[in-house]
């Protein structure tokens, strides 16, 4: 099965359309919190500094602006992948956004956290894929050459 032929069979079935708004919630409700804490400026976890769990959200916390970034970008994926019309540029912000968590939780050994963030990844590829008409879209203008 192609694709293309998979994608119209998920897109022909009201269930898929149920079920991609329901993917669109829960990744929105998932970032709300952590998102939340960080553009406040607020510390995300108060694990100790001996951990190196804890020494890395320390880290991070202390940068400041970064920190605060990191937030407001997690909190603008969430929004824009519950407006209808924003959801696909929703999608494509959440995208790199979890691939780094995914790495981090996973590089850093944290315990069930990798299995969460490798979910919240897959749901996202799930939304990407739903909008495949406008990823091979944007691809095509990205790598459009000029023809000389």
């Amino acid at each position: 099965m192609s694709l293309d032929v998979l994608y119209s069979y998920i897109h022909s079935r009201p269930i898929f359309k149920w079920f991609t708004w329901s993917v669109r919630i829960l990744l929105a409700l998932a970032f709300l919190p952590s998102g939340l804490k960080k553009l406040l400026g607020e510390r995300f976890t108060s694990l100790s500094l001996e951990s190196p769990v804890g020494f890395f959200f320390e880290a991070l916390f202390r940068t400041g602006f970064y920190w605060n970034f990191l937030g407001g970008m997690q909190l603008l994926a969430a929004a824009l992948l519950l407006i209808p019309r924003t959801s696909f540029l929703g999608a494509l912000l959440y995208f790199p956004i979890i691939v780094n968590i995914f790495v981090i939780v996973t590089a850093m050994e944290f315990k069930g956290t990798p299995i969460i963030a490798g979910l919240m990844l897959l749901a996202n590829l799930y939304l990407l894929f739903w909008d495949l008409d406008r990823l091979k879209n944007l691809a095509k203008v990205i790598f459009k050459t000029n023809p000389q």
